[in-house]
């Protein structure tokens, strides 16, 4: 049993409170929530190769809470990092036989980045066009420590070893984004969620990224550093967007307290990692909730699942680790958005229409329960 539980008429802690007054700008953003309530989303990546139909089916599935899908099966250019790294100004990468490594000038594959956006953009504005403007939507784009992780200097030692390079890259990279988002506004008509997505987060807190020999680690990123990175960010883009900052974990035993303390205004992982969760992150899930920040729960299969699952037995985990933290049910309605557990590329397709389809039931049902449940 977690050693946390909501009492309503407990007072807040001082840290709570400290914390609170410190930062009243990025709290107003974190319990401000921009997508309606009981919408579902899913996490970005989508399988095939067609930008146009899988907009069309995310917008058709998800209207309340589209998200600008990935199709990381086109290659190069089409994957978290070529994606993200499309949207750099005045820096660029390339392709190497080991991965993304800095370009002195853009080149092929950094143009071919740029147009897959560019086609991606084209296919949510013609999916906009056919159902309307949907009351928000989200888009991806990597972190700054994933990123920093999956680019390469020209030594080939990984680009988050050169605090100063990262630096650069993150107010680059924060340049573009600037830009995307007025386009992707101005083309849906629609106020712009984004997410951060950093896999790589926890392996570069604990030194377990590989270094280029793959004799070695990388040395650990100290929290503090991370966090102001982090901070830094999600602060310039709530500036940007004007709406709270997702930032999404698949690993296993996410760092909620530390994304919580960077202003995340909500926080996408796993539901399945809480189940042998230590009492620790179980107090750390609910200070987060009881904060205001809102969590993307995990709880679809991302591929074909062996049997068809029910509703209820997916909501299951929502529901027992609501009922084990000690808050009413309701909050599922109030501060949790449904998702499949993590991106949906390796997925049928039909898997992937009923995954996204059941996310919106899900959340359907957050907002008004089943009797059964």
């Amino acid at each position: 049993m977690s050693g946390y539980r909501r009492d309503c008429g407990q007072a807040p802690s001082r840290g709570v409170v400290r914390r609170a007054i410190a930062r009243s700008e990025t709290i107003r953003l974190v319990t401000e929530r921009a997508w309606p309530a009981g919408a579902a989303t899913a996490i970005g990546s989508m399988p095939g190769v067609d930008p146009v139909e899988a907009a069309a089916v995310v917008f058709g599935e998800l209207p309340d809470f589209p998200h600008v899908p990935e199709l990381p099966a086109r290659g190069v250019g089409a994957d978290l990092i070529g994606r993200t790294a499309a949207l750099l100004v005045d820096l660029a990468v390339e392709v190497v036989p080991s991965g993304y490594r800095v370009a002195g000038r853009p080149g092929h594959d950094h143009r071919r980045g740029i147009d897959l956006q560019q086609w991606d953009l084209d296919a949510v504005q013609q999916a906009r066009e056919t159902v309307g403007s949907p009351p928000v939507i989200k888009t991806q784009i990597a972190g700054p420590w994933t990123l920093g992780a999956g680019i390469e200097l020209t030594r080939g030692h990984r680009l988050l070893t050169d605090r100063g390079a990262l630096r650069d890259f993150t107010e680059s990279l924060l340049d573009g984004l600037a830009q995307y988002v007025g386009e992707l506004a101005a083309r849906t008509g629609a106020p712009i969620v984004v997410q951060l997505d950093e896999p790589s987060l926890p392996a570069a807190l604990a030194g377990g990224l590989p270094t280029p020999s793959g004799y070695g680690n990388v040395s650990a990123v100290p929290e503090p550093e991370a966090r102001e990175l982090l901070t830094v960010m999600i602060d310039r883009i709530g500036g940007i967007t004007g709406q709270p900052v997702v930032v999404h974990c698949c690993a296993p035993h996410p760092p909620i307290a530390l994304l919580r303390s960077v202003g995340a205004g909500a926080i996408a992982f796993d539901v399945s990692q809480l189940g042998g969760a230590s009492t620790g992150l179980l107090d750390e899930v609910g200070e987060t909730w009881d904060s205001g920040t809102s969590l993307f729960l995990g709880l679809v299969p991302s591929t074909d699942p062996v049997t068809q699952p029910g509703l209820k037995e997916l909501a299951a985990p929502a529901l027992n680790l609501v009922d084990r933290l000690g808050f009413t049910r309701a909050i599922l309605a109030e501060r949790a958005v449904p998702t499949p557990v993590c991106g949906l590329a390796g997925a049928t397709n039909e898997w992937l229409r009923r995954a996204l389809a059941l996310s919106r039931d899900l959340g359907k049902a957050f907002l008004e329960p089943p009797e059964s449940w």
